[in-house]
């Protein structure tokens, strides 16, 4: 049985493109997911593992809708090969029946892990040549540090509740408490 699997990783995306590539291939079910790749849950993937049984295909649109890292890949194709079931990756044309694809799949796989190490690699860089210029990443503060004190100050004297003190401010719980601690 060809069994096929979607994924997006945002409620605004659709898995129209992949279910109907997924339909043509010849799948009999499909499973999809709305979630980013690199979640360890993965509901649809969980249930279209249940699905497989020895002789059946997976069927994927693209391979980075199975996995996003080398190692990922490498453990489902191997639990593939272990309970003898097939993988096809329809964008790469890859097909892990033959020795041509498992060669393919490792080829695709390192390949794609090492562009991404490169673009990790890059945005450390660029990070470091930022700091070393002086520069500060990350989100401005929403409060001045006169603001931080007061609000701080509001809270310690038990005057207003933390939705009080978040409300007149316009800040979240979270950036109260992070306040508070700092």
């Amino acid at each position: 049985m060809k069994i096929g699997y979607g994924r997006v990783s945002t409620h605004e995306q659709n898995l129209d493109l992949q279910n109907d590539a997924l339909v043509q291939a010849g799948c009999e079910k499909i499973f999809s997911d709305t979630i980013t790749g690199t979640s360890k849950s993965r509901p649809g993937l969980d249930d279209a593992r249940s699905h497989l049984r020895a002789g059946d295909t997976l069927i994927v649109w693209r391979l980075d809708r199975l996995g996003r890292s080398l190692k990922d890949l490498i453990e489902w194709i191997t639990w593939f090969e272990d309970h003898g079931i097939g993988f096809i990756s329809l964008q790469e044309n890859m097909d892990t029946t033959t020795s041509t694809g498992k060669l393919v799949f490792h080829i695709f796989g390192a390949i794609a892990e090492f562009e991404r190490n490169l673009i990790r690699e890059r945005t450390q860089a660029g990070l470091a040549a930022a700091r070393a210029r002086g520069k500060k990443g990350g989100r401005k503060k929403a409060l001045d540090d006169k603001q931080q004190r007061a609000v701080v100050e509001l809270y310690n004297a038990g005057k207003h509740s933390a939705t009080e003190i978040c409300e007149m401010y316009g800040i979240s719980r979270p950036t109260l408490y992070s306040y508070l601690k700092s």
